[in-house]
C-alpha cells in the first residue's frame, strides 16, 4: 500500500501547498485590507473548488464503471496522458509564475473588494479551482495504475494535512520555507512519476487497442524479476515500471523524460536571480518619497513596486509568502493583520500602504500615513472635510469608525479621488459626488443587504451544484440497460422480443415463459463464442443478463434442462470490433485431455504403489532413516497427482489426512497416511509404533490403483484444478500448517507445481486456441516460481518455510500469487457450457 501512496502523497503535498498559499495570500491581503468581515467569501470560493474535484472525481469513477473492459483501458490511457500534460504544465508554471504570484492575486483582491461578494468568491474558486482539479485527475490516475484506492487516497491525505500545516505555519509566522528549492526539487521528482503515468497511458492505450504494438516488447524479465517482491513493488507503485513493457512505453518513457527533465533543468539555471547590488537599507529610504513625489497613477505604480522590493529587502513581510510575494528571494512567511506592519518598521508600513493605493487606484500619496495615524482621527474633524476627499478612505478605517479624513487626503496635495468602499457599502446606492453618507445610513443599507438571504444559502448553493451536476452526468452518461428488451426463452422459443441493441454496456431481461429450468446464452451464431450467459434460469422468473455488445452478429441460444438446445434468429449490429467472448468447450473438446491425464496418473500411481512399499519395508526392518528418505519420495509421487484429488474420493484421506479436526488430534485413531508417518519419523516414535501406519498406507495406495480405473473423472476438474492446486499450496504449504516435523513444505509445494504443469501441458491445445497470450504468461510465472523453491533445495535437504527469511519468504509468497493471479481466466476459459 505505501509504495503506491507515494506519488499520491507527493502530488497531494505539492498541490495542497499551492493552493493553501494562494488561500494564505487571498486571507492575508483582506486582512490588512481591514476586511476581515468578507473572509466568508474567500472560504466560500474555496469550497467551491473543493466540491467541483471531488465532484469531478466521482465523474471520473464512476464513467469508467460503466465502460466495458476494453474501453475502460482506452478511457483510462487517455486521461492518464491528459493528467500528465496537466503535471508538466503545473511544473513550469510555477517555476515561472511563483514570484509574481502574490502580485497577481493581490491585485485581483484589491479590484473585488469594490465590485461585490460575487467577484471575491469568483476569485477565489478561480485561484483554488485549477489546483483542486489537477489534483483530482493525478490521484484518479495514479489509484487506477495502482489497482487500489486506498494507497493513493491515503498518501493523498497525509500530502493534503501536510500542506495545510505547512501553510498555517508561513501565515503565523511559525516557520519559514525556501520555496524556490522546495517546488525545484518536487517539481523534478514529479516529472519522473509522470513518466511512469505517461508509459502506464500509453500502455492502457495499446490494451483498448487504440495504439499498435501490444505484444511488441522491448523488456520482458517476467522470468529474472520477482514481480511480487518488495523492491519490484516499490519499483511499480512509485514509478510504474513493470517487468514487461512494450517499445511504445520505454520509448514513451524515455522521451518524456529526457525531453521534459532537460527543459526543466534548464529552466531552472536561467530564473535563478541575480545577487543584489545595492544596500537594502538605500532602496528603503527611497519608497516614501517617491511615493510622496506621485501625484499621477503611472507614478503610483512606481512607487508601489518599489516599496515591494523595498519591504521584502529589509526582510520585513509582505502580504503574502515573501518568496511568491515578491522578486527579492524564496524565503516565504505570511503575516496576517495591520500590526505586523507596524512592528517592521516605518519604511515597511509606508511601502506597504503604497502598495494598497496603486492597487486601489488612488494615488500614493494620499494613503502615506500609518494605520495608527488613520484610527485616531476625531469625528469633528471628519466633518470638517470635503465630501469628494472622504471616499478616498481605506477599508480598514471605513469600518472602524465614522468616515474620517486624513492629512494625505487634501486634494490639493495632488491626490485625488479613491474608490473602495468598506465592507457592506452597496455600490449602487453610494451617494452623489457632494452628497454625504451619515454613519447611520451606511449601517442600515448594510443590515438591509444582509437580510436579503441567509449566510449559509452560498455556501450550500456551491456544494450542491456541482454534486448535482456530477450526479446528472454520471446518470446521464451511463449507457441505459435495456429495460426495454425483455427477451423470452422457453423451450420451444428463444429470443422473442429480441432486436439489435445499441453498441456498449447493456443489460437483458431475460424472462423464461417456459416450464423447464433454462441455460441462456447471448452467442456468435457464427463461432458459438459466448458473450454473457445465465445459468439456471427457473421458470416463470426473470433475470438481467449484462454484456458488452461491439459490432457483430448476436443471437440467443436457450438449453432447457432435459431438452434441446433452441436458437434465436441472428441479429447484426453495425460499429467496430472490441466485445470479448469465449469460444464454448464441450465435454468432448476436454475428452482427450481427460485421457491423457488419466493415463499420467496411472502411471503416477503405480510409482506410488511401490515407492509406499518400500517406505513400509525400511520401517518394518527398523531403519528409520531410510524410512524418512523413502518418505519424502513417495510424498512428492502423491503430491504431484493434485488435480485427482476429487476423484481419489475417501483414498485421499486416509492416504494424506491431516489431524485437524480429529477430536485426538494426532494420536487419534483416524489420523493415517503419509502425515500421520511424517510426525512418528520426526518425533522419536520407535519403529514398532510407525510398523501398523505404514502397513495400512502401502494396503490404502495399492487400493487406489485398483479402484482409479473405475472411479469417475469429472472433466470440468481439470480446468478447475489448474488454479486450485496452488492455491492449496499457498495456504497449506507455504504458511507451514501442513508440516508434521519433516520441515519439506517446499518439497511438497515443487511437486504440486510440477502437476500443475503436467495440466497445463494437457490443456495447451485448448487454451492456445482461447487465449494465445496466457501462457507464455503463465510459463514465465512458472519458471521463475520454480527457480525459486530449487533455491531451497540443498542436497537430499529442504529449508524449512520458518527458516526462510523474510525476503525470500515474500518472494515465495508474491510468485506464487502472481501465478494464481495468471491462472484465474482458465477456468472460465474451459467451463463446459452446453450452448456448444
Amino acid at each position: 500500500m505505501w509504495d503506491d501512496a507515494f506519488p499520491s502523497f507527493l502530488i497531494g503535498l505539492r498541490e495542497g501547498l499551492e493552493g493553501g498559499l494562494i488561500v494564505s495570500i487571498l486571507v492575508a491581503t483582506l486582512v490588512r485590507a481591514g476586511a476581515k468581515s468578507r473572509l466568508s467569501q474567500v472560504w466560500t470560493g474555496v469550497l467551491a473548488a473543493i466540491a467541483l474535484a471531488m465532484s469531478f472525481g466521482a465523474v471520473l469513477t464512476f464513467t469508467a464503471a460503466s465502460l466495458s473492459a476494453t474501453a475502460q483501458e482506452a478511457f483510462g490511457g487517455a486521461l492518464s496522458v491528459v493528467a500528465v500534460a496537466f503535471v508538466t504544465a503545473m511544473v513550469f508554471w510555477m517555476r515561472r509564475s511563483a514570484r509574481s504570484l502574490s502580485g497577481e492575486i493581490k491585485e485581483k483582491v484589491t479590484g473585488a473588494l469594490g465590485m461585490g461578494a460575487g467577484v471575491l468568491i469568483l476569485t477565489s474558486f478561480l485561484a483554488v479551482g485549477r489546483e483542486g482539479l489537477e489534483t483530482a485527475l493525478f490521484l484518479w490516475t495514479t489509484a487506477r495504475a495502482a489497482g487500489e484506492s486506498v494507497g493513493p487516497l491515503t498518501g493523498a491525505g497525509i500530502g493534503l494535512v501536510l500542506a495545510a500545516g505547512l501553510c498555517w505555519g508561513l501565515y503565523r509566522r511559525v516557520l519559514k520555507i525556501n520555496l524556490t528549492k522546495f517546488f525545484t526539487a518536487t517539481g523534478a521528482v514529479l516529472i519522473v512519476i509522470a513518466a511512469g503515468v505517461l508509459g502506464y497511458g500509453l500502455r492502457d492505450l495499446q490494451e483498448g487497442g487504440v495504439l499498435p504494438g501490444k505484444a511488441a516488447y522491448a523488456v520482458d524479465l517476467g522470468g529474472t524479476v520477482d514481480a511480487g517482491s518488495w523492491y519490484s513493488t516499490l519499483v511499480q507503485g512509485v514509478f510504474n515500471l513493470t517487468p514487461t513493457m512494450t517499445w511504445l512505453q520505454v520509448l514513451g518513457y524515455a522521451g518524456y523524460l529526457a525531453v521534459v527533465m532537460t527543459l526543466f533543468v534548464r529552466g531552472v539555471r536561467a530564473t535563478r536571480p541575480a545577487p543584489a547590488t545595492a544596500p537594502t537599507g538605500t532602496a528603503t529610504a527611497a519608497v516614501p518619497e517617491s511615493a510622496r513625489g506621485a501625484g499621477t497613477e503611472s507614478g503610483a505604480r512606481a512607487a508601489a513596486a518599489s516599496g515591494q522590493r523595498a519591504a521584502a529587502g529589509t526582510g520585513a513581510p509582505d502580504d503574502s509568502p515573501a518568496g511568491l510575494a515578491s522578486e527579492a528571494g524564496p524565503t516565504a512567511a505570511i503575516a496576517a493583520g495591520g500590526g505586523d506592519r507596524a512592528a517592521a518598521g516605518p519604511d515597511v508600513g509606508a511601502a506597504t500602504a503604497t502598495t494598497t493605493a496603486a492597487a486601489s487606484g488612488t494615488p500614493a500619496a494620499s494613503r502615506a500615513e500609518t494605520p495608527a495615524e488613520s484610527r485616531t482621527e476625531t469625528p469633528a474633524a471628519s466633518h470638517a472635510e470635503t465630501p469628494a476627499a472622504s471616499r478616498t478612505e481605506t477599508p480598514a478605517a471605513s469600518q472602524t469608525e465614522p468616515p474620517a479624513l486624513s492629512g494625505a487626503d487634501d486634494p490639493s496635495a495632488g491626490g485625488g479621488v479613491g474608490g473602495v468602499w468598506g465592507e457592506g457599502a452597496d455600490p449602487s446606492r453610494r451617494p452623489e459626488r457632494g452628497v454625504r453618507e451619515t454613519p447611520d445610513e451606511s449601517h442600515a443599507h448594510t443590515a438591509v443587504a444582509r437580510r436579503r438571504r441567509p449566510a449559509w444559502v452560498v455556501p450550500v448553493a456551491v456544494v450542491a451544484v456541482p454534486a448535482v451536476v456530477a450526479g446528472l452526468v454520471v446518470a446521464l452518461g451511463r449507457p441505459k440497460p435495456a429495460g426495454a428488451q425483455t427477451v423470452a426463452v422457453s423451450e420451444t422459443e428463444c429470443g422473442k422480443g429480441f432486436t439489435a441493441p445499441e453498441p456498449g454496456r447493456q443489460t437483458f431481461q431475460m424472462q423464461n415463459t417456459g416450464s423447464k429450468t433454462s441455460e441462456v446464452y447471448l452467442i456468435d451464431p457464427a463461432t458459438n463464442a459466448v458473450y454473457g450467459e445465465i445459468e439456471g434460469l427457473a421458470p416463470g422468473t426473470t433475470r438481467d443478463l449484462v454484456a458488452t455488445v461491439a459490432g457483430g452478429s448476436y443471437a440467443w441460444r436457450c438449453v432447457p434442462t432435459g431438452g434441446t438446445a433452441v436458437t434465436s434468429k441472428a441479429v447484426r449490429v453495425g460499429g467496430g470490433a472490441g466485445a470479448t467472448a469465449v469460444v464454448p468447450v464441450s465435454e468432448q473438446d476436454l475428452a482427450t485431455p481427460l485421457k491423457e491425464y488419466r493415463q499420467y496418473v496411472g502411471r503416477g500411481l503405480a510409482t506410488l504403489v511401490a515407492q509406499t512399499g518400500r517406505l513400509n519395508a525400511d520401517i518394518q526392518g527398523g531403519d528409520l532413516d531410510a524410512a524418512r528418505t523413502d518418505w519424502l519420495t513417495a510424498h512428492r509421487t502423491y503430491s504431484s497427482l493434485g488435480a485427482a484429488y476429487g476423484t481419489f474420493e475417501d483414498f485421499d484421506k486416509k492416504i494424506n489426512g491431516r489431524p485437524d479436526g480429529l477430536p485426538g488430534g494426532v494420536d487419534d485413531k483416524d489420523f493415517t497416511g503419509f502425515h500421520r508417518i511424517e510426525y512418528g519419523l520426526w518425533h522419536g516414535q520407535s519403529a514398532d509404533r510407525l510398523k501398523a501406519p505404514a502397513q495400512r498406507l502401502a494396503a490404502d495406495a495399492a487400493g487406489l490403483r485398483k479402484a482409479f480405473p473405475t472411479q469417475a473423472f469429472d472433466p470440468g476438474d481439470l480446468p478447475l484444478r489448474a488454479h486450485e492446486i496452488l492455491e492449496n499450496t499457498l495456504q497449506f504449504e507455504l504458511t507451514g500448517q501442513a508440516d508434521q516435523g519433516s520441515g519439506t513444505e517446499l518439497a511438497t509445494a515443487d511437486a504440486n507445481l510440477a502437476g500443475t504443469r503436467e495440466l497445463l501441458t494437457v490443456l495447451r491445445p485448448l487454451l492456445t486456441s482461447r487465449a494465445p497470450h496466457l501462457l507464455p504468461t503463465v510459463e514465465a510465472d512458472t519458471a521463475r516460481l520454480g527457480k525459486l523453491l530449487d533455491a531451497a533445495h540443498h542436497g537430499n535437504a529442504w529449508t524449512p518455510v520458518n527458516r526462510l527469511d523474510a525476503i525470500t519468504r515474500a518472494r515465495l509468497d508474491g510468485a506464487t500469487g502472481q501465478l494464481l493471479e495468471d491462472l484465474a481466466p482458465v477456468p472460465d476459459l474451459l467451463e463446459i457450457r452446453k450452448s456448444a
